[in-house]
């Protein structure tokens, strides 16, 4: 068999390709159109961030069967061209945990004791040492945003400095922890009274600009704050100002919103901050780690077909996938609509399929998927989501009946958190249209795109009319509004499908409404 390696890679995981007796093509400086000329007869391909495989790459490689990528990020790779030919796409999402755990802590040490100031003052002829009085980590708060792995391995370090630590993780509860090491608390509680700050989330659309201007007032005045995780999870305008202000007493910035900086980058100029350029994970370990845990990857599926943190592939079987993906898709869209109903704590998942959908495990680690996939720091994907879940304490139950109703495939799943189970069914309908069949216990018929809103109100006269007209009145167009009183006990549900999503304003407005009893917005 034969390996293209695109891009370079430490020796050691070279040796591991050549030991393994694979013929190795080796073009880590070759053009786009050299590489894309060896990859069309190789059936491995290893890759890092300077390759960018695309579609037209992977249509012409008519033997490639797995492509490596050595790091995390695989935004170089199309993924749904690889899926398509059946092509495996793997990464190595684990293996940085403990640079990027050792990175936070030097920055957090940097600070507090000036090293950088220091530094540069004694390069320009300066003795500043009574001016640089630092501060001591032992007794002071950590506050970590985010307890997954790197915010574990953090925690573990800083206790060894004699920290307090407290932690926050809408995903997560005391009973996970033990409480002496740490303490769970809420967001305010932690940013109100931590002396250190570290993130450690992914960035999504409820983390970006997570620390604006309003939080980091909320911070403590002698405060400082750290993030190896993703640019924009700190506003940097936000945070560039509080440093100006004197609002908190410190930062240190290894992520931004746009990389590599520039001089116009707002944080380049301001005052109490250290600044790396995205050293999170760059030690020598994690670049051998990377190398040779990549290209044991691609050793072990091609001679023994084993998946290790494969990004694109659900079972193992690559026809089953391909008769089956759209009832995975349609798992996955319930799990992040389920994820959305159910924003707290998760304790219990239940994911049951019938008639043509016979495979039910594919099937609850697509819902998996979808429902963790905004919750926990590392990539979701079909390999890791049973994992990942557990981690976070959810009993996880799935199985196969034939009572498919009237419907010819049903997947059902409910949900148990901290208040009443929620329940989704959806079916696929001919010409492989994805449809919500029953939606919180109504019958419906939902084609889930785009954003809506579940209402429940009191079944009575003019109610339509008053959520129309407020939403009109906000400028705000409605697509569709489909209503259930299948109940029959007074209350009324109904999804209303918006052009544009609805301001948290409206949404206020719309659950003042006396006879609105609950609102929820969902995105798909």
């Amino acid at each position: 068999m034969k390996i293209l390696v695109s891009d370079p890679i430490t020796e050691s995981g070279m040796a591991v390709l050549i030991d393994a007796k694979f013929d190795v093509v080796q073009l880590p400086d070759g053009t786009p159109e050299e590489k894309a000329e060896a990859c069309k007869d190789v059936h491995g391909w290893v890759i890092r961030s300077g390759t960018k495989v695309t579609a037209d790459m992977i249509d012409q490689a008519e033997n490639l069967q797995v492509i490596g990528r050595a790091g995390v990020g695989v935004d170089n790779i199309d993924i749904p061209a690889a899926t398509r030919r059946g092509v495996m796409v793997m990464n190595t999402p684990d293996v940085n945990t403990i640079s990027a755990a050792e990175h936070t802590v030097a920055m957090m040490l940097t600070l507090s004791r000036n090293i950088a100031i220091g530094d540069s003052g004694m390069k320009q002829g300066e003795w500043n040492r009574h001016a640089l009085v630092g501060s001591e980590l032992r007794n002071k708060t950590l506050g970590i945003v985010g307890m997954g792995k790197i915010g574990r391995e953090v925690m573990t370090r800083c206790r060894s400095f004699g920290m307090n630590i407290l932690g926050f993780d809408p995903y997560v509860n005391q009973d996970m922890f033990n409480p002496e090491e740490v303490k769970i608390v809420d967001m305010d509680e932690l940013t109100a009274n931590s002396d250190y700050v570290t993130v450690h989330v992914p960035l999504t659309d409820s983390t970006r600009d997570l620390f604006d201007y309003e939080r980091l007032l909320s911070m403590k005045s002698t405060a400082r704050i750290v993030n190896v995780a993703r640019g924009g999870i700190i506003n940097e305008e936000d945070l560039a100002r509080a440093l100006t202000d004197g609002k908190i007493a410190g930062a240190a910035i290894d992520v931004f919103t746009s990389e590599p900086v520039d001089e116009l980058n707002p944080l380049v100029n301001a005052p109490n901050i250290v600044l790396t350029p995205h050293l999170g994970a760059s030690t020598q370990e994690a670049k051998e780690g990377v190398s040779m845990a990549v290209c044991e990857q691609v050793r072990d599926y091609l001679l023994y077909e084993k998946l290790n943190n494969t990004l694109n592939m659900p079972i193992s079987d690559l026809a089953k996938l391909k008769e089956n993906q759209v009832n995975l898709d349609m798992a996955e869209l319930m799990g992040n609509l389920q994820g959305q109903l159910n924003p707290g704590v998760i304790k219990r998942v239940q994911v049951e399929c019938s008639g043509s959908m016979d495979e039910a495990k594919p099937a609850a680690l697509a819902f998996l998927k979808g429902l963790l996939k905004d919750r926990v720091p590392e990539r979701v994907n079909y390999i890791n989501a049973e994992t990942l879940a557990v981690e976070l304490r959810i009993s996880i139950e799935y199985s196969y009946t034939n009572d498919s109703g009237s419907y010819t495939n049903l997947i059902r799943t409910r949900v148990t958190g901290k208040s009443d189970p929620t329940k989704i069914a959806g079916s696929i309908f001919e010409g492989n249209r994805i449809r919500l069949v029953n939606i919180l216990g109504y019958e419906m018929d939902i084609t889930p795109y785009g954003t809506m809103l579940f209402t429940r109100n009191d079944d009575v006269p003019g109610v339509i009319g008053k959520v129309g007209t407020m939403l009109g009145e906000a400028n705000i167009n409605i697509g569709g509004y489909l209503l259930s009183r299948q109940m029959n006990d007074g209350e009324a549900f109904a999804v209303v499908r918006v052009d544009s999503p609805v301001p948290d304003e409206v949404l206020s407005q719309l659950r003042d409404l006396p006879e609105i009893t609950s609102v929820q917005q969902l995105h798909c």
